[in-house]
């Protein structure tokens, strides 16, 4: 975000500058205002998504949710945050990422799914999401509000349901 940053409230400039040797999880609960898919041809590339938890099909509005956001280094030595989302719409739905900083692309690289299949450059703004493709458009996005519970959490205390089944090395 670069000098955006400090546009951030304090409270958003913590939950997104924690790091593995704070020892802390942050996990939000809320509600999703809006979840929404691209046109009916994503439809197909959506529904392959939850089989690894990538991406899904459901829409809707006031959808519950839950965010849990763990610091570590992962096995490769990098320091990571997760970004597992669970979605109580009409089918329970979770959509996990993994996040690094990329030295050599000068950007955060989010890892997605269970087996990190997919390695996708982020483009952070204030603060909203929207999942594109330059090919096939706007995929899905959400927008909604949610209160975070600060934990103390060592490494070795993270839910193993949480982290990845294996870690990818691309940068």
């Amino acid at each position: 975000m670069g000098s955006d940053f400090a546009r951030l409230h304090p409270q958003i400039q913590h939950r997104f500058g924690f790091s593995s040797r704070d020892n802390l999880a942050s996990v939000g609960t809320g509600v999703m205002e809006e979840i929404w898919h691209g046109p009916p041809y994503t439809l197909p590339f959506l529904y392959v998504g939850t089989w690894r938890r990538i991406m899904f099909p459901e829409s809707g509005r006031n959808v519950p949710f839950q965010i849990q956001n763990y610091a570590y280094l992962d096995a490769l030595g990098r320091e990571t945050v997760t970004w597992v989302r669970t979605f109580r719409a009409n089918r329970q739905r979770r959509f996990d990422a993994y996040m690094i900083y990329s030295e050599q692309r000068s950007c955060i690289i989010d890892y997605l799914g269970t087996h990190q299949h997919l390695a996708v450059d982020i483009e952070l703004g204030v603060i909203e999401v929207h999942v594109t493709n330059k090919v096939w458009g706007r995929l899905f996005g959400y927008k909604g509000r949610f209160q975070v519970d600060w934990q103390t959490v060592r490494p070795a205390e993270i839910p193993a349901d949480i982290l990845p089944h294996r870690t990818e090395k691309r940068e």
